[in-house]
């Protein structure tokens, strides 16, 4: 029994699973989907840092936490906004994360796409100048060998005066990129400095002008990445897209049934996945999936749908703190030793938003040792000053 911290004051009593669920084995790469879980990293605890600066990050956890990753058939989106990118993490730190992860991927036969963006600069800068960013970071993903994606770009929303500077920007990148690319739009809900991205507030004309980048080069993009957790929104944009361009749902909210896709009399078209929450839920992910490999859509539904709430939890407003929780149940499950995260964003969220993560988690079985992730978690209950 542990005292977890209710939201509104007071505590309840929790009593914690007493062993998981059996842990899906270790396999192959999933068939019937391409999935990317987008990968926190993981910090330096001993490092003497501020908030204001560079990350200090311990690699040798940062790198087993792929491996873990790519050891049950998911591929791993380095680089993107779990990782910190612009909370925390800047272009240097995610530089040295991109060549690390990218040879430890060729190492162990790992799929690897890795974020391309602007956040070597300071804003505000020019079009020309953020053309030129974009550039130096999708030679270095290149470089790599890894497949890039061009991430949405703060400088870019502040410099763009209308929809033709995102279409001439993206249209000169795409034409630089020697191999396809997945575009990645972000709502503001995730970063506020997005907010009109595609040369528009209203989603309708930023969703024609961001399928005109892509008709424009369908050879040049491998799919669309889309996180505005608006589930019909994505399904009528997957319905436009070009034939062989793929939609990756970043839906966090909406996973299961886009992911499932759609009645074959319907259309069936379906999303692959690039998702922040598939870095906790890996192994249960890549075990639903599996069931979509054999056709059994129910069965990938019945492991997936109960994982809504605690994901519907951890992207709760203001969602761009989802990381505090991710990184949370990477250290309750064992895959690092503390709880501590680049820019001390570990502090992002209150006491009783984690206490009910580790609930919902502990109830979906997330946790290969329990007992370890109960003793965690009192810890942090202790330091909080919650009596036992």
């Amino acid at each position: 029994m542990i005292r977890l911290p209710n939201a509104g004051g007071g505590a309840r009593e929790y009593t914690p699973r007493p062993a998981p669920d059996p842990e899906p084995s270790e396999g192959t790469a999933l068939t019937s989907r391409t999935v990317f879980s987008a990968a926190h990293v993981v910090a330096d605890p001993y490092a003497d840092t501020t908030p204001d600066s560079p990350a200090a990050v311990d690699w040798d956890a940062t790198l087993a936490f792929r491996r873990h990753l790519w050891s049950h058939g998911l591929g791993v989106a380095e680089a993107m906004d779990t990782a910190q990118r612009g909370m925390g993490l800047d272009w240097a730190g995610a530089a040295e994360l991109i060549r690390r992860s990218a040879a430890e991927a060729k190492a162990v036969g790992g799929r690897i796409a890795c974020g391309a963006g602007t956040d070597q600069l300071p804003c505000p800068a020019d079009l020309m100048t953020v053309r030129q960013a974009y550039e130096e970071q999708l030679a270095l993903v290149e470089e790599t060998g890894s497949q890039a994606i061009l991430m949405a770009s703060r400088a870019l929303a502040a410099a763009a005066k209308g929809p033709d500077d995102y279409l001439d920007t993206y249209t000169h990148l795409l034409r630089q990129a020697s191999e396809p690319v997945i575009l990645h739009w972000l709502g503001p809900m995730f970063d506020p400095a997005l907010e009109g991205y595609w040369g528009s507030a209203d989603l309708d004309t930023a969703t024609d002008t961001f399928l005109e980048v892509i008709a424009a080069h369908p050879d040049k993009v491998d799919g669309i990445k889309v996180s505005l957790l608006d589930a019909q929104r994505e399904v009528d944009l997957r319905r436009r897209l070009p034939e062989g361009v793929r939609c990756y749902t970043g839906d966090d909210f909406n996973y299961p049934e886009l992911i499932a896709g759609e009645e074959p009399a319907a259309g069936g078209r379906f999303s692959h996945a690039l998702l922040g929450v598939f870095d906790p839920l890996g192994p249960l992910a890549a075990r639903a999936v599996r069931k979509l490999d054999t056709g059994d859509t129910e069965g990938f539904r019945k492991i997936l749908d109960p994982t809504v709430e605690l994901s519907r939890h951890l992207f709760q407003p203001p969602t761009r703190f989802y990381k505090t929780g991710v990184v949370l149940l990477a250290w309750l499950a064992g895959h690092q030793d503390h709880f501590a995260m680049v820019g001390g964003l570990q502090s992002a969220r209150s006491l009783p938003h984690l206490a009910r993560a580790y609930e919902l988690a502990d109830g979906l079985g997330l946790f290969p040792d329990p007992e370890l992730a109960e003793s965690r978690m009192r810890s942090l209950l202790t330091v909080y000053g919650v009596p036992r």
